[in-house]
Formats: structure tokens, sequence, C-alpha cells
């Protein structure tokens, strides 16, 4: 009897090599720029990004925050007294600017003795710093909003530059995300009667 052949036995086994698929490689990466591209342009469409500069929303909204602001609020919705919103600035439209809305198309909004006024009805208002320090009388136009910054002594707002026209806005102002610590939801209050 022979012995199992010596070559069977010394045959070697050659490792499988994996082939490359380039080009499933660069499809994917194709496919993840395009989502990518698609995501951006989305989310950028729907809402925007917004810094707080400077101490006007105070004690709302505080410098150096990043709000959220969504851009379809007013597609579905009306402006509302109240709503705290982001705009071009009528004399600079290249600079974004966020406040709240006191009075709407057809309002009068009055100011005097630390009271605001809209048509006649004092306003309650919890969320500002403190009671305004000036005095004046606006009729708000058609196509306009008249805005205020919640710290109103300290606030380049309609009492300084007039009515803001509403082709301005870009969005309403719905939660602060940045720094973490101070997340939360934005408070539109109601600008309502004072009792």
């Amino acid at each position: 009897m022979e012995t199992i052949n010596e070559e069977a036995q010394t045959e070697e086994i050659k490792p499988i090599e994996e082939k490359t698929d380039w080009k499933r490689f660069v499809l994917d990466i194709l496919e993840t720029i395009v989502l990518a591209v698609v995501l951006f342009v989305g989310i950028n469409t729907l809402s925007a990004r917004v810094r707080v500069d400077g101490y006007s929303m105070r004690p709302t909204l505080e410098d150096g925050e990043f709000v959220l602001v969504s851009k379809l609020s007013y597609f579905w919705g009306d402006v509302t007294r109240g709503d705290i919103v982001v705009f071009h600035f009528p004399l600079n439209p290249e600079e974004e600017l966020i406040k709240r809305v006191i009075g709407l198309p057809g309002d009068r909004v009055m100011v005097e003795n630390g009271q605001v006024y809209v048509n006649g009805q004092a306003i309650s208002e919890p969320y500002i710093a403190q009671s305004p320090l000036y005095l004046g009388e606006w009729l708000v136009e058609e196509n306009h909003l008249f805005v205020l910054g919640d710290n109103r002594n300290n606030s380049n707002d309609s009492k300084d530059w007039g009515l803001m026209p509403m082709e301005n806005l870009v969005g309403k102002a719905v939660l602060i995300y940045w720094p973490p610590p101070m997340w939360n939801l934005l408070d539109h209050a109601d600008v309502v009667a004072a009792q």
C-alpha cells in the first residue's frame, strides 16, 4: 500500500484575496454627499439659526445665546402680539434683529408713565427687564409691525427707527439651543390687557 501522496499534503492553501469594489465605494461616498446637501438645504429652507448679539432682549434672551428660528411659522399662521421674531433690520437689511411683537397692523401703540398701551388698553408684560422710561405714540400701518426689545430702555427697536415691514420677517424664534445649560423653548407670551 502506498502512502498518501506527499504532493497533495504539501499543497499550499492560497488566501482568498478580497477585491475592493471601488465603484461601490465611490457610489457610497456620492450618495452620502448628496444626502448631506439635501438635508442642509432642507433644514436651511425650514429654519434659521441666529446668535443673539447684545442685551436688548434681556431677561428673555442673553448675549451669545443661539436661537432656532422657524421660517414656516407664518406660512400657516398669523403673527400675534407677544411673538419673538427675527427680521432683517429695515435700515440695514444685511443685519438681522430679534424683538417681540407689540403692535399689529391697525393698532395704536402708546407708551406713557412706564406703561405700554395697545389700542387704549394697558398690557401686562411680565417678561420685560424694567418699565419703559420713554414716551411715544405710534399707529401701525398695514403690512407692518411694531416691535420692542424686552430690555425696553436698552433696545434699538421700533420706538427708535419706526415700524418693521412684514416682508422683512425671517421667522419666529422657537428655541434656545446653545449653550446647552440654557436649552429652552421660548415663551411667546400673549400681550394682553393688564388686570
